[in-house]
């Protein structure tokens, strides 16, 4: 089926006119010739002299490459039968904590040592690309939350969203509260057995302006689960000391975050290291999808390149026929010969300027 996108564009169809309506004429710098027997010369010719304007045949060409722009600008596009869409599954934030404790290097991956962030970026995002039929954003959140990727089914963009994240990008405290707050803002709208957050941290909430419990309360009223992760090392176990000699790991809240996902009908998770994060993973893998409203959607096939190439097309053979006047498309725009002056005519013009200077 043929569309036209944004049909409104054609409201500017008599812009050309108005121009030439309100704008000052153009000086061309060339001396004006006044005919003083204009009165014998519409009199010999039986008809009523005219401004030099061009003639139909000659305004045609720019007339029609101005209504090729404005087809190509409206967008006409052929949209193909509707097809439907799976939309089966969840809708699924994550609030990643970015802090600066999370750049602490205490993360066991592969024989090596990552901080806190490296670690959640690698693993987490394998479990964001392979959330399929499900809808996923991200939440990046330190002094204050920010949505860094919508609720949307291109994974792959909100997984380079995360491994794009950087340390102290949203501030140096810790505002769980507010990341809760702006994940309910963003779910309260789609399907209630299908919202689900899940918060990465690795320390308390010192930030913010609400508190975790109460945003947990909301939640809980709007039926968003949070599955809560306190990531880092056991403080006996690491052997990095941190600034001072204090390893961040002391930080963590693990009683706010418990009481956070008992609240919301969620679970808690203690993540040590990358084996155990990774198991958090395959655990929330096992959540059930929800089916929801089937959509449909038609595929659009752009069709202004073909307006916009003809109007390019004529542009260029009306600029030949001004470089290379003796061609076909200059024949064709010359007036035809039945419309040209009569011999006859030239030789009483001419007797008549000869009455005059006697």
């Amino acid at each position: 089926m043929f569309e036209l996108a944004w049909p409104w564009i054609f409201l500017l169809l008599p812009l050309p006119w108005l121009a030439r309506l309100l704008l000052p004429a153009a000086d061309s710098g060339e001396p004006v010739l006044k005919v003083g027997f204009l009165d014998e010369l519409e009199g010999l010719a039986g008809r009523r002299a005219r401004l030099n304007l061009p003639t139909w045949r000659q305004q045609a060409p720019f007339i029609l490459i101005w209504l090729l722009l404005l087809l190509a600008a409206a967008r006409p596009q052929w949209l193909g039968d509707p097809l439907p869409v799976s939309a089966s599954g969840r809708d699924l934030l994550v609030a990643v904590d970015v802090s600066g404790s999370m750049d602490f290097p205490d993360m066991q991956w592969k024989d090596d040592e990552i901080s806190r962030l490296d670690l959640v970026k690698a693993l987490m995002g394998d479990f964001l690309q392979d959330r399929q039929g499900d809808r996923v954003g991200l939440i990046l959140f330190g002094s204050q939350a920010y949505l860094q990727a919508p609720l949307t089914f291109d994974r792959r963009t909100v997984r380079t969203f995360l491994d794009e994240a950087q340390i102290g990008i949203a501030g140096k405290n810790t505002a769980i509260g507010d990341a809760i707050g702006l994940a309910v803002k963003r779910l309260r709208q789609r399907p209630a057995q299908s919202r689900v957050l899940i918060l990465i941290t690795d320390g308390a909430n010192n930030g913010g302006q609400i508190h975790p419990l109460t945003a947990a309360r909301l939640a809980a009223q709007e039926g968003v689960r949070i599955y809560t992760i306190g990531i880092g090392a056991n403080p006996e176990a690491s052997g990095t000391p941190g600034l001072l000699g204090l390893n961040p790991s002391l930080d963590l809240d693990e009683a706010a975050l418990k009481e956070i996902a008992e609240i919301t009908h969620g679970s808690y998770f203690r993540a040590h290291d990358g084996a155990e994060l990774d198991a958090i993973g395959d655990t929330l893998d096992q959540l059930e999808p929800v089916a929801q409203q089937p959509t449909q959607a038609r595929t659009a096939h752009a069709l202004y390149a073909w307006p916009l190439a003809l109007a390019l097309l004529l542009s260029v053979l009306l600029v030949v026929a001004v470089q290379w006047p003796d061609n076909l498309l200059q024949r064709l725009l010359r007036k035809p010969r039945f419309l040209q002056p009569h011999p006859e005519w030239r030789q009483r013009l001419k007797r008549l300027r000869l009455r005059r200077r006697r």
